[in-house]
């Protein structure tokens, strides 16, 4: 695979390429905050959610490092979050010092009726290209999450040795 021939300057198509990557991902964020709304939550609880969807039970310190929030206010996000039947907190059965906070998110219909829709559209989307299509683009896909990981965590630690100065 080519990056861009050897140039030093990307190639307009790879410009391109990013900047509607760019603006898919502010879609992305403007279609989150409106479910959150939707859902009567703040933006970084639904978001919370939706990491736990993604990777399962967690501890609270897990989830300050993979939201960037401090941890006493994860604490009161989690407090929220159960208070609305989003999280359950469960004993860790490897350290009694720790919870693990379980996402109950599939439980809730009300997400799921609110992501329907957009499910549906991108079913139809994906079924618009071949297998060897579909499989291209979930690789890439994975790779541009890799690629989003790596960026938010040099954010982060940039953002954080500031903020210890």
């Amino acid at each position: 695979m080519s990056s861009h021939g050897g140039q030093d300057q990307p190639t307009e198509l790879q410009e391109n390429f990013t900047l509607r990557m760019r603006g898919l991902g502010s879609r992305t964020v403007l279609y989150q905050q409106n479910v959150a709304a939707s859902l009567g939550l703040y933006n970084n609880d639904f978001l919370s959610v939706d990491i736990l969807r993604e990777k399962g039970p967690i501890t609270a310190g897990e989830l300050s490092k993979l939201t960037g929030l401090a941890t006493g206010s994860v604490t009161s996000l989690i407090d929220r979050l159960e208070k609305n039947g989003f999280v359950r907190r469960e004993n860790d059965p490897n350290d009694r010092r720790k919870v693990i906070i379980v996402p109950m998110y599939e439980n809730r219909e009300e997400i799921s009726n609110t992501y329907l829709p957009l499910h549906a559209e991108m079913v139809k989307l994906a079924s618009s290209y071949s297998d060897e299509e579909l499989l291209l683009i979930t690789q890439f896909l994975d790779r541009a999450s890799a690629v989003l990981e790596d960026q938010i965590q040099y954010l982060s630690s940039k953002t954080n040795g500031k903020s210890s100065s």
